[in-house]
């Protein structure tokens, strides 16, 4: 097989071969509880397509890596205290590797697959098809946590309900009486942004409150982000009374604007986040925000992990509820 040609999904072999996903990674595996016929029939479209079957004498690493791009938030923090608590409830060691590249992860794949790994992580980053067809022939699984881009149907994923968060977040200021409603959004070129910015949309579409586009502000995600798209808002001739901030770094910037502009939170402005860091409960207000699991999402991660490794059947895609927390920095419009 041409080695620059990607390796095709477990489900492709899995269809041809006449058996289910599960089946093909035990065989990949080597487990013993594959029926000799069918071990030698998946064995041969495995070849077929590229893919190298685990050696039956191979044992587990005990190793799990985890990928981030940086540990200086407290969401990367929360990220990584949930896959270390998975790993360490399954028995596995989490070797997490920082790289501020948020491009290729080849280098860190090939160096994990050279060490020995059960199983890796990324967090945000998506390997590149040549990495990832090297996964694929070493039967070693890989799930991304919250992809920057919407993940293809055979990669593993774990995400959250940022749709969902970002109607209720609005809907939560629709409520409240507010029509003046602004968005400060995360980069669109990240999937979970243009989710979190639709259901801000969507939101106001149910309410009937026509879009304005002055009221639609880029932002990074950032506190300093927050802080520039806030004063650009708080500037208009018909400011908003209410900033849906789409995460708690770009409300901390929010409030800090309106602090500068002498507007009042929540009496001028309301202010709702998006992650509900522990920072957000300890703002002056207390900040409404939308509580996205993060460490459950690395938890999921690692889990996920082990299960593929062990050819145990479950979704590709996982998505964990998010939900509106409400404190002190929302309330009806004066």
């Amino acid at each position: 097989m041409d080695a620059d040609r990607p390796t095709p999904p477990l489900a492709v072999v899995a269809a041809e071969a006449g058996v289910s996903v599960p089946t093909v990674s035990k065989v990949l595996n080597s487990r013993a509880d594959v029926a000799p016929a069918t071990r030698q029939r998946v064995t041969e479209v495995l070849a077929r397509h590229g893919y190298a079957v685990r050696p039956s004498g191979s044992r587990r690493t005990g190793f799990v890596d985890l990928r981030m791009v940086d540990l200086d938030s407290t969401w990367a923090e929360a990220v990584v205290r949930g896959a270390a608590r998975a790993a360490a409830r399954l028995g596995s060691d989490l070797v997490v590797t920082v790289d501020p590249d948020t491009g290729s992860c080849g280098a860190w794949v090939r160096h994990a697959l050279a060490r020995g790994t059960d199983g890796l992580v990324s967090v945000v980053g998506v390997p590149d098809d040549a990495a990832r067809a090297d996964l694929g022939r070493a039967a070693v699984p890989l799930v991304v946590v919250d992809p920057r881009t919407r993940p293809d149907p055979d990669l593993l994923a774990v995400g959250a309900t940022n749709f969902r968060g970002g109607l209720d977040a609005t809907a939560h200021l629709v409520g409240l009486g507010h029509r003046r409603i602004a968005i400060i959004t995360g980069p669109q070129e990240q999937d979970n942004a243009v989710a979190r910015l639709a259901g801000y949309r969507t939101a106001l579409i149910q309410a009937g409150i026509g879009a304005d586009d002055d009221l639609v502000r880029d932002g990074d995600y950032s506190v300093d982000g927050g802080f520039r798209a806030a004063s650009v808002l708080l500037r208009l001739d018909d400011p908003p009374t209410a900033v849906f901030a789409t995460s708690d770094d770009t409300a901390i910037g929010v409030l800090r604007a309106a602090r500068e502009h002498g507007v009042r939170v929540p009496d001028d402005l309301a202010v709702v986040g998006f992650d509900d860091l522990p920072v957000a409960a300890w703002l002056d207000p207390a900040l409404t925000t939308v509580r996205q699991p993060l460490a459950g999402m690395g938890d999921a991660a690692v889990t996920l992990v082990h299960r593929a490794r062990e050819g145990a059947p479950g979704p590709a895609h996982l998505e964990l509820a998010t939900r509106l927390v409400v404190r002190d920095s929302t309330s009806p419009p004066r």
